[in-house]
């Protein structure tokens, strides 16, 4: 089996992929940045990923940056573990819209909100994400008729959705904290892998403020 090396920082959307990873249940290693100037910004790491920034994902000879694709990567390549709706199932699509979503209009809206950001009505159009209360509108009343974004169990959208939700709410709080929003949280993050990744990611992140 190719390896699989997770190139990260433990305050960033990098949680989010080694989450995905821990769900995968396969090895894999890690090379943490410390800070998100140095290193990540050398020649070294930009070989990897031009942006300069985290996450990103080598397996094998394969370079997946961004970290929507990183999951919808994981997904694919280990179907074994059910991550994913098969091609042919009607609720691949549902699955494609859900996070697909999440990665377009709804972070754009948060982080419009979160760093006060005014862009004229006119412009809205243009944008192609709305505002954030028509794309917290849109989850609500999904979240209302059903427990999973897909079927009938726990998909890759489902991990996206709570670690969106989770910080719009409890990071950059431009979210309430509706019962709707924090017990479709509570569920996802009830699983071992979250409790994994995240022991992992809060004692690296103690490590690096240890060390200045």
């Amino acid at each position: 089996m190719s390896s699989l090396t997770l190139y990260t920082h433990p305050m960033s959307r990098g949680r989010t992929a080694r989450w995905m990873l821990e769900e995968i249940g396969v090895p894999y290693e890690s090379v943490v940045f410390s800070d998100f100037t140095g290193a990540m910004k050398g020649a070294g790491y930009l070989a990897i990923n031009p942006m300069g920034k985290v996450p990103a994902l080598k397996h094998g000879d394969t370079v997946i940056t961004e970290c929507a694709a990183i999951c919808v990567y994981l997904a694919d390549a280990f179907p074994q573990k059910g991550l994913a709706p098969a091609l042919n199932d009607p609720q691949r699509g549902v699955y494609y819209r859900w996070l697909f979503f999440l990665a377009g209009p709804l972070e754009a809206a948060m982080m419009e909100v979160a760093l006060q950001l005014t862009p004229k009505e006119s412009d809205r159009i243009a944008l192609g994400y709305g505002n954030l209360a028509q794309c917290l509108n849109t989850i609500e009343q999904t979240l209302q008729q059903k427990d999973f974004l897909c079927g009938d169990r726990f998909s890759t959208a489902d991990l996206y959705m709570a670690e969106f939700l989770d910080f719009g709410i409890n990071v950059v709080k431009v979210i309430e904290a509706k019962p709707i929003f924090t017990d479709y949280i509570a569920r996802q993050q009830a699983r071992e892998s979250y409790a994994r990744a995240t022991k992992i990611d809060d004692d690296l992140f103690a490590k690096i403020s240890a060390n200045g």
